[in-house]
């Protein structure tokens, strides 16, 4: 199947081309994807290729032959999370090897209803929900330039290699404002290589001083940190980590260490990204830019749509404020919203099948 070129004819592209550009809007709002206020269809169920290795069902949470795929789940992005999924499934070509290890506050009261609703639309599902206690690190947070990234569930990827399964050795990291239309498989395969615990794409013409405050680069002894190193930004919200190298290297302690001493001096404004930059930015394989076109969001300051970055796509990312179900609920789309539509699994009034 080709990756994406099939989406850009729908006649909903077309439609929504012609619509005036919209101000990009916060993912967090009343439109943003309550489980309990919305009812989602029944997905298709995909079945592998031939050639596919065979994975015993009742094994594959832990099968080193799987492809192991982790996000985070609340009620708020929980629409973004079934389409991320469905795409997922619906480009792979063994989609019933892929196992999902979905991450969801324990503190929340809607763990049940998240299991439920992916229960009830993948029913054939593999996968597995984690609590994750976030009173650690709550304490650790420190507010940043948006409100919506302080969520302590948008630090559960620094502890994936505490909560999954010790058997889960390596485990492809995605965010929910999502889409895939290349094979995940292809993404899950990047060779690491010698000790690196990370692949992500890197974007080396993005200013990257500016991920952190003066006060980090006027002192020495902590602008040293990259001392011997290339860094460039990442986006976290699409990896490829080894867990088993990540456990043995304690990088979530590391971590951490940053985070505490972010609450003492203020070295960057932006949440959980910058931790990342400081242990691993400069010493990570750098994945093609087509398995994160990121950004699609909007522009955050002035709330302008995003077009495709140039190159092939295997993967677009609404990164930003602007999130493609809010966006259309409103009737105020991006073009690009289009294509995240076709993966939309909100079971409306108009639906057909309802």
């Amino acid at each position: 199947m080709a990756p994406w070129s099939l989406l850009f004819l729908t006649p909903l592209f077309l439609l929504l081309a012609l619509s005036p550009l919209s101000a990009a809007q916060d993912g967090d709002g009343p439109n943003s994807g309550s489980a309990r206020k919305q009812k989602f269809k029944e997905a298709p169920e995909f079945y592998n290729s031939p050639d596919c290795p065979a994975v015993v069902s009742n094994e594959i949470l832990c099968s080193s032959s799987a492809v192991h795929v982790a996000m985070t789940l609340d009620t708020q992005y929980i629409r973004g999370s079934m389409a991320a999924i469905l795409s997922i499934l619906q480009h792979s070509a063994c989609p019933e090897n892929v196992a999902f290890h979905f991450v969801s506050s324990a503190a929340t009261s809607n763990s049940t209803l998240l299991r439920s609703t992916i229960a009830a639309s993948f029913p054939y599902l593999k996968f597995q929900v984690y609590p994750f206690d976030d009173t650690a690190v709550a304490r650790l947070i420190s507010t940043s330039i948006r409100s919506a990234l302080d969520c302590p569930l948008n630090y559960a990827r620094s502890y994936l290699a505490d909560i999954l399964p010790p058997c889960v050795r390596r485990v492809v990291y995605l965010d929910s404002d999502l889409v895939l239309v290349d094979d995940i498989a292809k993404l899950a395969a990047t060779p690491l290589g010698g000790t690196t615990v990370l692949a992500a794409p890197e974007y080396c013409n993005a200013n990257f001083t500016a991920y952190f405050t003066p006060t980090f680069w006027s002192n020495p002894s902590l602008s040293s940190t990259f001392f011997g190193r290339k860094p460039c930004y990442f986006n976290t919200g699409v990896m490829v980590i080894d867990l088993a190298r990540w456990r043995a290297g304690d990088y979530t302690t590391k971590i951490e260490e940053w985070m505490e001493l972010q609450k003492r001096m203020r070295i960057y404004e932006l949440g959980s990204l910058p931790p990342f930059l400081l242990v691993f930015a400069g010493r990570i394989v750098s994945v093609d830019h087509r398995w994160n076109q990121h950004g699609l969001g909007g522009d955050n300051f002035r709330g302008l749509c995003r077009d495709l970055h140039p190159g092939p796509v295997s993967l677009l990312h609404w990164s930003g404020k602007g999130k493609p179900w809010a966006r259309l609920d409103a009737n105020r789309p991006c073009p690009l919203d289009a294509l995240w539509s076709p993966y939309d699994l909100l079971q409306t009034p108009f639906s057909l099948d309802s």
